[in-house]
């Protein structure tokens, strides 16, 4: 009997794009910040850099997002009652998420294919619920969603990737993983055990000091071929 096909995706920049949702929602808390008392370390230009290599570290799984927000306020001189800053990011992260968030224009169509064909899929995500799974509804997405911060551990850490073999219930040599960043995503994945596709959508250099991916697509159109085969010679 043929071993079950199941496909994972990331969320960000794989089925859809939040158009820097949480870089937004951190500038908005900076504001608050200042108002009570604390301060900005640099230019608004400077603060994005900042920011975005916050989330950065923060998605390829070094600390979770209720961390990075309770550092940022701790570094720009806000001492007490940090906790309740990563609540209100959250909350704003949520209010502004309609607006921001915008699917992949293949992603419904991809999901539609791999459903008619039998294929299992989940989301595995390093963020948080419910955010991830409004982004993944929004972009047509309707099985599981695991976020990191309720499975307890994170991209690339492989027992990440063995929560979602055993939601699909399938062999990790027959769970295909699809996401956009090398180290969190590819080399993750394929530490995992799993078969690993890059979704290099902006036609980027892979890394020169991680192992070139097995596979790559610009597509999730292209990665139903890809699938596809699969299956035919499982």
């Amino acid at each position: 009997m043929t071993a079950a096909i199941g496909v994972g995706f990331d969320i960000d920049h794989t089925i859809a794009i939040d158009n820097k949702l949480e870089r937004v929602a951190l500038l908005r808390l900076l504001e608050q910040v200042v108002e009570a008392g604390g301060h900005s370390i640099g230019s608004l230009e400077e603060e994005i850099v900042r920011i975005d290599d916050l989330l950065a570290r923060q998605r390829r799984g070094q600390f979770t997002i209720d961390a990075a927000v309770e550092h940022f306020v701790r570094e720009r001189g806000i001492a007490e009652g940090v906790a309740a800053y990563a609540v209100r990011f959250r909350s704003m992260t949520l209010d502004m998420a309609g607006e921001f968030v915008v699917p992949r224009t293949d992603a419904r169509s991809a999901f539609a294919a791999l459903r008619e064909r039998g294929v299992r899929m989940a989301v595995l995500s390093n963020g948080w619920n419910p955010l991830q799974t409004f982004k993944a509804r929004r972009a047509g997405f309707e099985g599981t969603v695991l976020a990191s911060a309720e499975i307890g551990v994170q991209k690339p850490d492989s027992r990440a990737f063995a929560a979602l073999t055993a939601q699909l219930q399938t062999p990790p040599a027959q769970t295909w993983y699809v996401g956009d960043d090398p180290r969190a995503d590819v080399e993750g994945a394929r530490d995992a055990g799993l078969r690993a596709v890059w979704l290099n959508a902006d036609r980027a250099k892979f890394p020169d000091d991680l192992a070139a991916p097995e596979f790559a697509v610009e597509s999730l159109g292209a990665l139903i071929e890809l699938v596809i085969a699969a299956k035919i010679i499982a």
